[in-house]
């Protein structure tokens, strides 16, 4: 039997977000109803709101989440109700070429739940990375639902998700940053400052932090920053290079993603060092760059897609290093606010006043 629950939803194309009523179905074959406790509010919701996404209007909009297992449907074997999980949008198939040759943070065909949840007039409602959980209570694949230690804070738990994963990841599995490395971070935002955080974590002996705002810098020394840099008064570029005896750092993350930022990390970087790009660009972006400075550079250039994770591997992981007081992720908390206070939330944002807004449900 379906149940009725608030949600927040995108109607139009750049359109202020509405609470409404939705269905959710009961979970069949595979799937997991979720009684969402906190979501945090990502940049990628405010995406599927302006249409950068696509325009599969209504959006649920909502990922970033963790609740607790109300019911399953036949077939489900990795959780039961009653279970504490934080919500993914990797659910992995285990069959695409990429899960047969060992590589399942690349799978091509992940899952999502079958069923839609829809308006009370019927109309069939997008989930955002096929989650949707700014709402009481949402439908998804049981592959979406990593079950962690029910100690953990849920509005900080629920972070990992998407964006502290991204930027944590983009450190540790795809910059493969290890002990006594020289990192650079450009964007200190959520998701830099969580790849700071990564790389503090692995003993990285010296982390740059490179932004325009000074407030961001202050945040990025309590996750691990050891040096910042204001891009507005400095030149990156020469500045991480004097900050590393002049040769670059190994690892360059821009966690921005523009053509201007990705030519600093790239010029940034040590000889035969690697680039991380984790700030997603726009379909628009060009680059232009003589091609003997890749050949002469040597090294790694890499993108990093949800930090190359893989869910049920990293987030109890991740969660019992927070446990233990080793990762600073109740940091990444800037408010919590009702269901009704994400657009004001998307403001806030916008204009770089928060690390993260989280919806307590």
């Amino acid at each position: 039997m379906s149940q009725t629950v608030r949600g927040v939803i995108s109607r139009k194309k750049g359109e202020p977000v509405e609470v409404v009523e939705v269905v959710i179905p009961d979970p069949g074959p595979g799937e997991v109803v979720v009684d969402v406790i906190a979501c945090g509010v990502c940049h990628t919701d405010l995406t599927y709101r302006d249409g950068g996404i696509n325009d599969e209007f209504p959006f649920l909009l909502g990922h970033e989440a963790a609740g607790t297992v109300e019911s399953v449907g036949p077939g489900v074997t990795n959780v039961e109700p009653g279970d504490f999980v934080i919500l993914n949008w990797r659910a992995v198939c285990g069959q695409c070429r990429a899960c047969k040759r060992g590589r399942p943070w690349y799978c091509f065909d992940t899952f999502n739940a079958s069923q839609p949840m829809t308006l009370t007039d019927g109309t069939e409602l997008t989930p955002a990375l096929g989650i949707g959980a700014f709402a009481d209570k949402t439908l998804v694949h049981e592959g979406q639902c990593t079950k962690v230690d029910p100690a953990a804070d849920p509005a900080v738990a629920g972070l990992l998700g998407c964006g502290v994963m991204a930027g944590l990841g983009a450190a540790v599995n795809t910059g493969a940053v290890s002990r006594d490395d020289t990192v650079a971070v450009i964007g200190c935002g959520g998701v830099g400052d969580a790849a700071i955080a990564g790389a503090a974590l692995v003993g990285a002996k010296r982390i740059i932090a490179v932004d325009t705002d000074n407030k961001k810098l202050d945040w990025a020394r309590e996750f691990g920053a050891t040096h910042t840099v204001n891009a507005r008064e400095l030149d990156p570029v020469a500045t991480i290079c004097d900050l590393t005896d002049g040769w670059g750092a190994d690892v360059v993350i821009d966690a921005v993603g523009r053509p201007e930022t990705w030519k600093q990390a790239f010029y940034a970087r040590d000889l035969a060092g690697t680039v991380v790009l984790v700030g997603v660009p726009t379909p628009d972006m060009r680059l232009e760059m003589p091609l003997i400075d890749f050949f002469s550079r040597g090294g790694s250039l890499k993108s990093s897609w949800y930090g190359d994770c893989l869910p049920e591997r990293d987030f109890p992981t991740l969660i019992a290093l927070y446990l233990q007081g080793r990762l600073p992720l109740e940091q990444f908390v800037t408010e919590r606010i009702g269901i009704d206070g994400v657009e004001d939330a998307f403001h806030k944002m916008h204009a770089g006043e928060v690390l993260r807004s989280v919806v307590v449900l």
